[in-house]
């Protein structure tokens, strides 16, 4: 589902009320992990956390006007999604979430390349995830993206 929002809060406003305080939630675990250098923002109708412009002036490679991508939350029809780039761009990483997921949830992991999606808010591992999220620097993202997915 899209939401159209100017900011993070006005995006979680417009959700239904049952998804409002896991989305909440995993905005703010994700903003208390993160590495300084992440900015918070709305990207494709989702929140989402960039390296700004003004640590990688060349942003994304698709959009160049566009900071860099680096994760984004969203609540859709069916689930609550987390993307994380980083997952696509490093097998190591990918897999070690892939590894960690089953200590944390009984449930079977539904995940696409970068897309995790949570059925059930109450399933979301928000421990994992806040580790997951603390994995990597701005810098390290930039090094990771240039080497694995930008296109030069």
């Amino acid at each position: 589902m899209k939401y159209k929002a100017d900011s993070p809060d006005a995006y979680i406003d417009l959700l239904p009320k049952e998804r409002q305080a896991p989305m909440q939630k995993l905005r703010q675990t994700i903003k208390d992990a993160l590495p300084i250098g992440f900015e918070e923002v709305i990207s494709y109708n989702m929140i989402g956390f960039v390296v700004p412009h003004s640590i990688y002036p060349d942003g994304y490679h698709c959009n160049t006007e566009l900071p860099l991508p680096f994760i984004n939350i969203a609540s859709q029809k069916n689930f609550i999604a987390l993307y994380h780039s980083a997952m696509y761009a490093d097998p190591v990483l990918h897999d070690w979430f892939i590894n960690e997921y089953p200590k944390h949830v009984k449930t079977k992991l539904d995940m696409g390349k970068s897309c995790v999606r949570f059925k059930k808010p109450e399933t979301i591992p928000y421990d994992l995830i806040q580790e997951l999220c603390s994995k990597i620097t701005p810098s390290e993202w930039i090094a990771l993206y240039e080497k694995a997915i930008k296109k030069k």
